[in-house]
């Protein structure tokens, strides 16, 4: 794949170049190389073309995450993977816009995502990136914001206005949650959990919010609890059931201290769950057969914040044991950060009488959700011996009782 340097960067966004992009056909790897061929033929530099044409194919990609923005935007490979979706980015921008802040300094931009959100907003963005490619690619995205702009930078050299310059400014952070160089072979670097290995670092946030105190920073969803900061707030967002962030808001960009999490799927409202939603601890079953004739699993954001206390409460259940999530209760309630099962068996694990049972009631298709156990899916799945092709399907859920491993048969509901 050709690597995109600055130079070749510009001849693509003027001219001949951006004209060349602009007039390409919707992405299609099946007719990619013939069209390569055309374009090289009707005499575009083949380097160009390349450029081109891997614009092309990653604006195709960027559609799930920008919607038809992305026919109009320019990406990297690394940047279009970790570049915050645009729904999730609108929220961003919201924070601040609702705190007042009318200028906000994006340090580790990455493509611009949240910069364009933010500009979109009537902020003003003065946005920087240590890759002086990913930086231009950002410039060019915020292009119809003449107020918003990026350039190479790093964020460890920005100096926080004070006093009476600091009203009405923010920042934020995005640190680098990758290794630099490639990893593997389908050029993906490897992830960095741990928040000392972040860039710019945990601590290098930290200050920048006692400076700037409207500051907030997105992080990897496993940020631990035990790292917040007294008075921020820790939010982790899932879009659809997949949790792609934790950010964490300094100062008047708090709505709730402590742990919350937004919950955001495609048709519907998002919501929110907060500490305040229910006991600091959630009440957990002393024996399975009052598990009750309905089980609830949390949306995995609100797992990830350790929101289960929440769902408790709402519910009017117990979690079957401390950690696993899974919430039983003798009531039939709508919740929208949890999905409802209709509980039609629960037993002790036991793979003999698994199997028994599913062959008794006729089951011959198997849907196996599992948290908190170490049993192997797939091998169970071999042991359990289901007909190699069936009609009638059954979900099981496998899960700790008072650390007891137990097998529960569920319906969705």
């Amino acid at each position: 794949m050709l690597a995109m340097d600055l130079p070749l960067l510009r001849r693509l966004t003027t001219g001949e170049g951006w004209g060349l992009l602009q007039s390409l056909p919707p992405y299609d790897e099946s007719r990619a190389l013939a069209l390569q061929q055309r374009l090289r033929d009707a005499g575009f530099e083949p380097d160009l073309v390349a450029a081109a044409l891997n614009q092309a194919r990653l604006r195709a990609r960027a559609t799930a995450k920008f919607g038809e923005f992305a026919r109009a935007m320019l990406f990297t490979s690394d940047g279009l993977e970790q570049a915050t979706r645009l729904n999730v980015a609108a929220q961003h921008a919201q924070r601040f816009r609702s705190a007042g802040i009318h200028t906000v300094h994006d340090l580790g931009c990455g493509i611009g995502a949240d910069a364009m959100a933010m500009a979109g907003l009537d902020l003003r963005v003065r946005a920087v990136d240590a890759d002086e490619v990913t930086a231009a690619v950002a410039d060019v995205n915020l292009r119809h914001w003449p107020d918003s702009s990026a350039q190479q930078g790093f964020a460890e050299e920005f100096t926080p206005p004070a006093g009476e310059g600091a009203r009405g400014v923010g920042a934020w952070l995005d640190p680098a949650r990758r290794t630099p160089g490639v990893a593997d072979v389908t050029g993906r670097t490897r992830r960095l959990f741990r928040l000392d290995e972040i860039s710019p670092s945990w601590d290098t946030v930290q200050a920048l919010a006692r400076a700037l105190p409207a500051t907030g920073a997105k992080l990897s969803p496993a940020f631990p609890h035990a790292a917040l900061p007294t008075g921020a707030e820790a939010q982790w967002t899932s879009v659809d059931g997949e949790v792609v962030e934790c950010t964490v808001w300094f100062g008047p960009l708090v709505r709730t201290p402590g742990r919350t999490a937004v919950v955001m799927r495609e048709g519907s409202p998002a919501v929110q769950v907060t500490e305040r939603d229910g006991d600091t601890t959630a009440p957990t079953l002393t024996n399975l057969a009052d598990v009750g004739p309905w089980l609830y699993e949390p949306d995995r954001a609100v797992l990830r914040a350790g929101l289960v206390p929440a769902l408790t409460a709402a519910t009017g259940g117990v979690e079957l044991d401390t950690g696993v999530g899974y919430v039983g209760s003798p009531r039939s309630v709508d919740v929208p950060y949890a999905r409802r099962y209709a509980v039609v068996e629960a037993m002790p694990y036991n793979v003999k009488a698994l199997r028994g049972w599913l062959r008794d009631h006729g089951i011959d298709r198997l849907t196996i959700k599992k948290r908190g156990v170490g049993i192997d899916a797939d091998l169970l799945r071999r042991q359990l011996r289901l007909p190699a092709k069936g009609h009638t399907e059954a979900v099981i859920v496998l899960t700790r009782v008072r650390s007891n491993q137990v097998v529960l048969v569920v319906q969705p509901a």
